[in-house]
């Protein structure tokens, strides 16, 4: 009896532990963030004033071209879709005959030899699915690579923590320089590659989950 409840009580403890890896996971690009690299400056020993190893133009665009920049994305997705099906499908047939002779017969006994029939079948189908999802916010992102062609990948994480909830979002994407606004600022709509991710932690994220052994007992279950 021991050997049993032991047993259950382990089988119990793996279910509850697959159940936490069931949560559906974005591949973020990882890490969401990334310092720049130190450049060592070293002065040529030559006496002018300008030295080109550690230059920065005077006036030069601020707009964000390096590793370890930030890059504010605007979030504004929406995706909508609708379809629907109608079918109809309908059959008929029919079948009538007759006899009207045979030796050694007359006629009454031949008319009890007629046959007729009939078949109908008609089916009608009607289904429809629409979706509609919207997401809005903002996010601040770091350049954590730069790509040949100038492009930037960007990612970013918040993590916001009220009481006892964490509210998470983190985001990383490919940016086009020449998509980028005044202030460093872009619309997801512009941003390739998305990958967006709101979830959380905390008392109220536990509550709108499922537990482990419901979950178990859904998993088996024939409806």
């Amino acid at each position: 009896m021991n050997k049993l409840l032991g047993s259950s009580l382990a089988a119990c403890i793996v279910l509850s532990g697959c159940a936490a890896t069931i949560a559906p996971k974005v591949d973020v690009v990882e890490p969401t963030q990334a310092r720049p690299s130190p450049q060592a400056y070293v002065p040529a020993n030559n006496g002018a004033i300008f030295q080109g190893s550690g230059y920065r133009p005077l006036y030069e665009n601020p707009r964000a071209r390096m590793v370890g920049d930030v890059i504010t994305i605007v979030i504004s997705e929406s995706i909508s879709a609708k379809q629907e099906n109608t079918s109809t499908i309908e059959k008929k047939a029919s079948l009538d005959a007759s006899i009207s002779a045979l030796p050694l017969m007359n006629a009454t006994q031949l008319a009890k030899l007629g046959a007729t029939g009939s078949n109908n079948n008609k089916f009608d189908g009607t289904g429809k699915t629409s979706a509609t999802n919207t997401f809005t916010g903002t996010i601040t992102t770091t350049v954590v690579e730069v790509l040949p062609n100038g492009h930037l990948i960007v990612s970013g994480e918040k993590q916001i923590g009220v009481g006892q909830n964490v509210d998470i979002l983190r985001f990383s994407g490919q940016v086009d320089p020449n998509t980028i606004q005044p202030g460093n600022s872009v619309t997801s709509t512009q941003v390739a590659n998305v990958r967006v991710e709101q979830t959380g932690r905390g008392a109220k994220h536990d509550v709108q989950g499922i537990g482990w052994l419901a979950r178990f007992f859904l998993s088996i279950s024939p409806f």
